[in-house]
Protein backbone atom coordinates (compact mmCIF):
# COMPACT_ATOMS: atom_id res chain seq x y z
CA UNK A 1 0.00 0.00 0.00
CA UNK A 2 1.66 3.47 -0.93
CA UNK A 3 1.01 6.63 0.87
CA UNK A 4 1.14 10.42 0.07
CA UNK A 5 2.86 12.76 2.58
CA UNK A 6 1.56 16.17 1.84
CA UNK A 7 4.56 18.14 2.72
CA UNK A 8 3.41 21.67 2.90
CA UNK A 9 0.07 21.20 3.10
CA UNK A 10 -2.13 24.67 4.36
CA UNK A 11 -5.27 24.33 6.44
CA UNK A 12 -7.23 26.29 3.94
CA UNK A 13 -6.67 23.48 1.02
CA UNK A 14 -8.91 21.10 2.99
CA UNK A 15 -10.93 23.37 5.58
CA UNK A 16 -14.46 22.96 4.90
CA UNK A 17 -16.11 25.82 3.33
CA UNK A 18 -19.01 26.04 6.79
CA UNK A 19 -15.66 25.94 8.56
CA UNK A 20 -14.61 29.29 7.45
CA UNK A 21 -18.02 31.20 6.71
CA UNK A 22 -18.39 30.37 10.70
CA UNK A 23 -14.99 31.59 11.83
CA UNK A 24 -15.30 34.87 9.64
CA UNK A 25 -18.72 35.04 12.08
CA UNK A 26 -16.69 34.14 15.44
CA UNK A 27 -14.29 36.78 14.58
CA UNK A 28 -16.58 39.57 14.39
CA UNK A 29 -16.93 39.20 18.19
CA UNK A 30 -14.68 41.79 19.50
CA UNK A 31 -11.92 40.40 21.86
CA UNK A 32 -12.73 37.39 22.16
CA UNK A 33 -9.29 35.70 20.97
CA UNK A 34 -8.42 38.30 23.83
CA UNK A 35 -10.19 37.10 26.61
CA UNK A 36 -9.16 33.26 26.06
CA UNK A 37 -5.50 33.86 25.89
CA UNK A 38 -4.96 36.59 28.31
CA UNK A 39 -7.87 35.23 31.05
CA UNK A 40 -8.77 31.68 30.18
CA UNK A 41 -6.01 30.13 28.22
CA UNK A 42 -3.28 30.22 31.09
CA UNK A 43 -6.17 29.09 33.85
CA UNK A 44 -7.44 26.41 31.29
CA UNK A 45 -3.65 25.38 30.48
CA UNK A 46 -2.45 24.74 33.75
CA UNK A 47 -5.82 23.00 35.06
CA UNK A 48 -5.67 20.84 31.95
CA UNK A 49 -1.80 19.91 32.50
CA UNK A 50 -2.71 18.75 36.23
CA UNK A 51 -5.47 16.91 35.17
CA UNK A 52 -3.38 15.38 32.33
CA UNK A 53 -0.11 14.66 34.41
CA UNK A 54 -2.48 13.78 37.62
CA UNK A 55 -5.00 11.29 36.12
CA UNK A 56 -3.41 10.13 31.99
CA UNK A 57 -0.64 8.30 30.70
CA UNK A 58 1.55 10.56 28.74
CA UNK A 59 2.57 8.52 25.17
CA UNK A 60 5.87 8.48 24.18
CA UNK A 61 8.46 6.34 22.73
CA UNK A 62 8.75 4.08 26.49
CA UNK A 63 4.99 4.51 26.55
CA UNK A 64 2.24 2.46 24.79
CA UNK A 65 4.98 3.15 21.45
CA UNK A 66 2.33 1.40 19.19
CA UNK A 67 0.12 4.61 19.78
CA UNK A 68 3.26 7.08 19.73
CA UNK A 69 4.37 5.66 16.09
CA UNK A 70 0.79 6.77 14.84
CA UNK A 71 0.55 10.09 16.39
CA UNK A 72 3.82 10.29 14.42
CA UNK A 73 2.96 8.76 11.26
CA UNK A 74 0.05 11.12 11.19
CA UNK A 75 2.05 14.63 12.20
CA UNK A 76 4.48 13.08 9.04
CA UNK A 77 1.28 12.61 6.41
CA UNK A 78 -0.01 16.14 7.38
CA UNK A 79 3.03 18.05 7.79
CA UNK A 80 2.77 19.04 11.24
CA UNK A 81 4.54 19.04 14.69
CA UNK A 82 3.86 16.28 16.87
CA UNK A 83 1.65 17.56 20.32
CA UNK A 84 1.87 15.54 23.28
CA UNK A 85 -0.55 12.58 23.92
CA UNK A 86 -2.57 10.89 26.41
CA UNK A 87 -4.77 8.24 27.29
CA UNK A 88 -7.24 8.70 30.48
CA UNK A 89 -9.37 6.03 31.60
CA UNK A 90 -13.05 7.00 30.92
CA UNK A 91 -16.59 4.68 30.45
CA UNK A 92 -17.09 7.45 27.68
CA UNK A 93 -15.65 7.27 24.16
CA UNK A 94 -14.16 10.17 23.40
CA UNK A 95 -11.05 12.44 22.21
CA UNK A 96 -10.31 16.28 22.15
CA UNK A 97 -7.43 18.69 21.84
CA UNK A 98 -6.40 21.60 23.84
CA UNK A 99 -3.79 24.52 22.10
CA UNK A 100 -3.30 27.73 23.06
CA UNK A 101 -1.13 29.97 20.56
CA UNK A 102 2.78 28.99 21.16
CA UNK A 103 2.55 26.73 24.09
CA UNK A 104 2.59 23.03 24.02
CA UNK A 105 -0.65 21.29 22.72
CA UNK A 106 -2.06 18.03 23.44
CA UNK A 107 -4.69 15.44 22.31
CA UNK A 108 -6.38 13.10 25.16
CA UNK A 109 -7.82 9.55 23.85
CA UNK A 110 -10.40 7.72 26.28
CA UNK A 111 -9.29 4.30 26.55
CA UNK A 112 -13.10 3.33 25.84
CA UNK A 113 -12.90 4.68 22.46
CA UNK A 114 -9.52 3.05 21.93
CA UNK A 115 -11.11 -0.17 23.19
CA UNK A 116 -13.19 -0.51 20.25
CA UNK A 117 -11.32 0.91 17.18
CA UNK A 118 -8.68 -0.42 14.79
CA UNK A 119 -4.64 0.82 14.79
CA UNK A 120 -6.35 2.11 11.68
CA UNK A 121 -9.41 3.74 13.16
CA UNK A 122 -7.25 4.93 16.27
CA UNK A 123 -4.72 6.89 13.52
CA UNK A 124 -8.11 8.45 12.16
CA UNK A 125 -9.33 9.57 15.78
CA UNK A 126 -5.62 10.90 16.31
CA UNK A 127 -5.41 13.25 12.83
CA UNK A 128 -9.06 14.44 13.17
CA UNK A 129 -7.93 16.31 16.84
CA UNK A 130 -4.76 17.14 14.59
CA UNK A 131 -7.09 18.97 12.11
CA UNK A 132 -8.19 21.24 15.20
CA UNK A 133 -4.51 22.35 15.14
CA UNK A 134 -4.03 21.91 11.39
CA UNK A 135 -6.85 24.50 11.47
CA UNK A 136 -5.81 26.78 14.32
CA UNK A 137 -9.34 25.83 16.39
CA UNK A 138 -7.81 26.71 19.75
CA UNK A 139 -9.07 30.18 20.49
CA UNK A 140 -12.18 29.25 19.74
CA UNK A 141 -12.12 25.34 21.41
CA UNK A 142 -10.70 26.73 24.65
CA UNK A 143 -13.77 28.38 25.95
CA UNK A 144 -16.08 25.16 24.68
CA UNK A 145 -13.83 22.85 26.16
CA UNK A 146 -13.68 24.32 29.59
CA UNK A 147 -17.48 24.74 29.74
CA UNK A 148 -17.48 21.09 28.57
CA UNK A 149 -15.50 19.61 30.89
CA UNK A 150 -16.96 21.30 33.83
CA UNK A 151 -20.41 20.34 32.59
CA UNK A 152 -19.32 16.33 32.95
CA UNK A 153 -17.05 17.82 36.34
CA UNK A 154 -20.04 19.35 37.96
CA UNK A 155 -23.27 17.21 36.52
CA UNK A 156 -25.89 19.10 38.57
CA UNK A 157 -24.57 22.02 36.74
CA UNK A 158 -24.54 20.59 33.43
CA UNK A 159 -28.19 21.22 32.45
CA UNK A 160 -27.11 25.76 33.46
CA UNK A 161 -23.63 25.12 31.06
CA UNK A 162 -24.71 23.74 28.45
CA UNK A 163 -27.45 26.33 28.17
CA UNK A 164 -24.78 28.51 28.51
CA UNK A 165 -23.04 27.58 25.33
CA UNK A 166 -23.88 30.64 22.46
CA UNK A 167 -25.67 29.05 19.34
CA UNK A 168 -23.06 30.73 17.45
CA UNK A 169 -20.09 28.91 18.83
CA UNK A 170 -21.80 25.21 19.03
CA UNK A 171 -22.18 26.08 14.86
CA UNK A 172 -18.79 26.90 14.72
CA UNK A 173 -17.56 23.89 16.36
CA UNK A 174 -20.08 21.45 14.24
CA UNK A 175 -18.84 23.31 10.91
CA UNK A 176 -14.71 22.76 12.44
CA UNK A 177 -15.73 19.14 12.71
CA UNK A 178 -15.85 18.37 9.41
CA UNK A 179 -12.51 19.96 8.34
CA UNK A 180 -10.97 17.78 11.04
CA UNK A 181 -12.47 14.48 9.30
CA UNK A 182 -10.90 15.69 6.32
CA UNK A 183 -7.77 16.04 8.14
CA UNK A 184 -8.70 12.16 9.22
CA UNK A 185 -9.62 10.85 5.33
CA UNK A 186 -5.71 12.94 4.41
CA UNK A 187 -3.49 11.01 7.28
CA UNK A 188 -5.60 7.50 6.43
CA UNK A 189 -6.36 8.56 2.69
CA UNK A 190 -9.32 5.78 3.49
CA UNK A 191 -12.34 7.20 3.52
CA UNK A 192 -13.97 3.88 5.02
CA UNK A 193 -11.85 3.75 7.55
CA UNK A 194 -13.41 7.50 8.89
CA UNK A 195 -16.86 6.36 8.24
CA UNK A 196 -16.23 3.30 10.26
CA UNK A 197 -14.82 4.95 12.93
CA UNK A 198 -18.36 7.42 12.88
CA UNK A 199 -20.25 4.48 12.71
CA UNK A 200 -18.72 2.64 15.83
CA UNK A 201 -19.60 6.31 17.54
CA UNK A 202 -22.66 6.11 16.59
CA UNK A 203 -22.96 2.58 17.62
CA UNK A 204 -20.56 0.56 18.29
CA UNK A 205 -18.77 -1.30 21.49
CA UNK A 206 -16.20 -3.49 22.07
CA UNK A 207 -18.29 -6.53 21.25
CA UNK A 208 -20.76 -4.78 18.87
CA UNK A 209 -17.94 -2.78 17.13
CA UNK A 210 -16.83 -6.39 14.90
CA UNK A 211 -20.32 -7.05 14.24
CA UNK A 212 -21.09 -3.34 12.57
CA UNK A 213 -21.50 -3.25 9.03
CA UNK A 214 -20.13 0.01 7.34
CA UNK A 215 -21.96 -0.73 3.67
CA UNK A 216 -25.19 -0.63 5.71
CA UNK A 217 -24.07 2.41 7.95
CA UNK A 218 -23.33 4.22 4.73
CA UNK A 219 -26.70 3.60 3.52
CA UNK A 220 -28.07 5.21 6.12
CA UNK A 221 -26.41 8.06 5.89
CA UNK A 222 -27.84 8.65 2.20
CA UNK A 223 -31.46 7.92 3.94
CA UNK A 224 -30.54 10.64 6.38
CA UNK A 225 -30.27 13.24 3.70
CA UNK A 226 -33.37 11.89 1.89
CA UNK A 227 -35.06 13.61 5.04
CA UNK A 228 -34.12 16.85 3.58
CA UNK A 229 -36.58 16.60 0.88
CA UNK A 230 -39.42 18.11 2.53
CA UNK A 231 -39.43 21.23 4.46
CA UNK A 232 -40.52 19.68 7.54
CA UNK A 233 -37.35 17.50 7.56
CA UNK A 234 -35.00 20.16 6.90
CA UNK A 235 -36.44 22.10 10.00
CA UNK A 236 -36.80 18.56 12.61
CA UNK A 237 -32.43 18.02 11.49
CA UNK A 238 -32.05 21.27 12.44
CA UNK A 239 -34.10 21.42 15.76
CA UNK A 240 -32.02 18.21 16.38
CA UNK A 241 -28.57 19.56 16.00
CA UNK A 242 -29.29 22.83 17.48
CA UNK A 243 -27.76 22.14 20.54
CA UNK A 244 -25.10 19.79 19.54
CA UNK A 245 -21.27 20.32 19.51
CA UNK A 246 -20.80 18.10 16.74
CA UNK A 247 -22.75 16.61 13.54
CA UNK A 248 -24.71 13.84 14.03
CA UNK A 249 -21.87 10.94 13.00
CA UNK A 250 -24.02 10.01 9.30
CA UNK A 251 -23.78 13.16 8.05
CA UNK A 252 -20.52 13.49 9.03
CA UNK A 253 -19.96 10.22 6.98
CA UNK A 254 -22.19 11.00 4.11
CA UNK A 255 -19.85 14.31 4.08
CA UNK A 256 -16.46 12.00 3.66
CA UNK A 257 -18.27 9.58 1.22
CA UNK A 258 -18.63 12.98 -0.75
CA UNK A 259 -15.30 14.46 -0.28
CA UNK A 260 -13.39 11.09 -0.97
CA UNK A 261 -14.85 11.60 -4.69
CA UNK A 262 -13.90 15.22 -5.38
CA UNK A 263 -11.60 16.46 -7.52
CA UNK A 264 -10.49 19.10 -4.46
CA UNK A 265 -9.75 15.78 -2.48
CA UNK A 266 -8.05 13.88 -5.03
CA UNK A 267 -5.84 16.58 -5.87
CA UNK A 268 -4.28 16.73 -3.03
CA UNK A 269 -2.89 13.33 -3.46
CA UNK A 270 -1.06 14.50 -6.64
CA UNK A 271 3.08 14.89 -6.59
CA UNK A 272 2.22 18.56 -7.85
CA UNK A 273 -0.68 19.56 -5.93
CA UNK A 274 1.23 20.64 -2.76
CA UNK A 275 4.97 21.88 -3.18
CA UNK A 276 5.92 18.11 -3.58
CA UNK A 277 4.74 15.12 -1.93
CA UNK A 278 6.40 12.06 -0.88
CA UNK A 279 5.48 8.63 -1.93
CA UNK A 280 6.05 6.71 0.71
CA UNK A 281 5.27 2.31 0.71
CA UNK A 282 4.31 0.70 3.88
CA UNK A 283 5.17 -2.93 5.02
CA UNK A 284 2.25 -4.66 6.34
CA UNK A 285 0.12 -1.89 5.95
CA UNK A 286 2.08 0.52 8.10
CA UNK A 287 4.85 2.85 7.31
CA UNK A 288 8.09 2.77 8.82
CA UNK A 289 10.27 5.55 9.26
Amino acid sequence: MTQTLLVGLKADQFRHPLDFQATQALKQFPGLDLMVRNLLGPLAEQFFYLNNIAASVLVGENQLPHLHNLLLDACKTLDLEPPQLYVQQHPVPNAYTFAMRGKQPFIVLHTALIDMLTPEEIQAVIAHELGHLKCEHGVYLTPLNIMILAASLLPTWGAVIAQSLQEQMLEWLRCAEFSCDRAALLATQNPRVVMSVLMKLAGGSPTLAPQLNLDAFIAQARAYDDISNSELGELLKSAQTAQLSHPVPVLRAREIDQWASSQAYQSLLQPTSIGYNEKVASKGGWRNW
